[in-house]
């Protein structure tokens, strides 16, 4: 597989450029901290990605979409990154379209992710740090459908979703439901993060559950988690390249604008030793994110290709939003320079779905190490 993109997911890129500088600049996000926003994100903004048609993008043509697949989304949430905007797009159509994928539940959520009315939220997390299986939460038979009991943490946009997806122990093994945020016994608790977005802490108090709450089988809710886990490392791979590629971009034309005895500082050799080096790493965490991209598209093997391209890109977009904030100097940790929220942004997105030490340790661990 070349990786580069095709004409026309360029294409679909310099739409989604376009659109995304035009409409959510890091103004956006600013004018939402500054006004405190309870949402986290606009919903006329939602709405409006929806009419661009980039919820749809991983939903098939048959059920409205667009029929595409994970490059073509992660061309949009590159771009996303890159102006750190706002959206629950990454929660809602890429890891909530991929854990409803060939369930009955599409029905009733594919339609209102089409049109930017519905939003998700993807609960998986339950301790200081990120596991995959569910430990705590535990869903039990109760007559017809389950009682759900635990806890969830680090939910992105729980306090505005539609739609809960949650991971469970049940008799025999795992299994993810579609929950009722508004559901009795459910408690979501927001807490406004370091990028000024919002995750909550949920708590499930003898939830009652439908049989029809289940996505995929009872104990065997592997095949969905695998699902939403690759979706959601693969898109936060390609959010995290936009990060890393905005703070570059505004990095080096510091470069060349700040001056010092007389001359740019871009023209002091260290200096640009660094950039290069940075561009390097953001140029090879690029290719694995398109390679597992790739994979997933071609219905492949790519486990260990998405553990690798979030392992590096969350290394990547750390290294250049340090970069960033040493070669500002001082200025840099100022509210007035933008690299600070990239710098936040970067923090919070490398631990969506296991960082890059949890994902270094599995991929050693599954090769005998």
């Amino acid at each position: 597989m070349p990786l580069y993109l095709t004409e026309d997911q360029s294409l679909l890129r310099d739409t989604a450029r376009e659109f995304v500088a035009e409409n959510a600049p890091v103004a956006h996000l600013r004018h939402l901290r500054d006004a405190n926003d309870a949402t986290g994100f606009s919903r006329d903004l939602w709405r409006e990605f929806a009419a661009m048609g980039f919820t749809g993008i991983l939903i098939p043509e048959a059920e409205g979409g667009l029929g595409l697949g994970h490059v073509e989304a992660g061309v949009v949430l590159e771009e996303i990154g890159r102006n750190l905007s706002p959206s629950p797009f990454l929660a809602t159509a890429v890891a909530a379209v991929a854990a409803l994928d060939r369930s009955a539940a599409r029905e009733r959520w594919y339609p209102g992710i089409l049109a930017g009315e519905s939003v998700a939220a993807i609960a998986l997390d339950e301790g200081r740090k990120f596991t995959a299986a569910p430990e705590t939460t535990v869903a039990t038979r109760s007559g017809n459908g389950f009682t759900l009991s635990g806890a969830k943490q680090f939910v992105h946009h729980a306090h505005v979703a539609d739609l809960l997806l949650v991971s469970a122990r049940t008799a025999g093994g795992a299994t993810i439901f579609a929950v009722d945020p508004k559901a009795n016994g459910v408690d979501v608790t927001p807490e406004r993060l370091a990028d000024s977005s919002i995750a909550s802490r949920i708590a499930f108090a003898n939830v009652q559950l439908d049989a029809d709450a289940v996505i995929g089988e009872v104990d065997h809710g592997g095949a969905v988690l695998a699902r939403i886990l690759a979706a959601g490392r693969t898109g936060a791979s390609a959010e995290l390249l936009g990060v890393g590629s905005g703070a570059m971009s505004m990095t080096v034309s510091y470069l060349k604008e700040r001056k010092q005895f007389g001359v740019a500082i871009g023209s002091f050799q260290a200096l640009q030793h660094r950039a290069a080096h940075l561009y390097s790493e953001m140029e090879i965490a690029r290719a694995a994110t398109l390679k597992a991209q790739q994979l997933l598209d071609a219905g492949e093997d790519a486990e260990e290709a998405v553990a690798v391209a979030k392992a590096m890109t969350g290394l990547a977009t750390t290294l250049a939003v340090q970069e960033g904030i040493q070669m500002h100097g001082g200025i840099g940790m100022t509210d007035e320079y933008d690299i600070g929220f990239y710098m936040k942004r970067a923090r919070v997105l490398a631990e969506l779905f296991g960082d890059s030490n949890f994902l270094a340790d599995s991929l050693a661990r599954s090769a005998g190490y």
